[in-house]
């Protein structure tokens, strides 16, 4: 698991640290939509391990960004949320989102596909598909 540093130069430092790499803003992304099993998370993420998303759920639960809920089946069933501290990071994903639609607009970047929508009502006229 990722420790944490006791002392940072700066926030930003931090926040990389806490949501920083390849999967881990996809992952918060995705749980925007609400509660997801395991095998859902993994669909939406082409190209990610098994034994990678493990470990990225496993550290974003660690930080409190997440919530695992194990109901007493077989088999086993596990759900993944974002907790209230991870809702707070939804906003600046939007931010990010509409950047990169920009972005890849402006550089003539095809987008494939996307996770869920800019906002909680598709009334905006800014769905995308992810």
């Amino acid at each position: 698991m990722k420790t944490l540093n006791n002392q940072y130069q700066c926030s930003i430092e931090l926040t990389m640290d806490v949501i920083g790499g390849k999967w881990k803003v996809l992952i918060l992304w995705n749980l925007n939509e609400g509660v997801k099993r395991f095998s859902e998370l993994k669909r939406s993420l082409p190209g990610i391990t098994q034994k990678m998303l493990t470990q990225q759920l496993r550290e974003l639960e660690e930080h409190g960004l997440i919530n695992r809920t194990i109901y007493p089946e077989v088999p086993p069933k596990v759900e993944y949320e974002t907790t209230e501290e991870g809702k707070k990071l939804q906003a600046t994903l939007v931010e990010m989102c509409k950047w990169g639609d920009t972005y890849a607009k402006k550089h003539e970047i095809e987008m494939n596909r996307c996770w869920t929508t800019y906002g909680s009502d598709n009334s905006s006229g800014n769905e995308k598909e992810v």
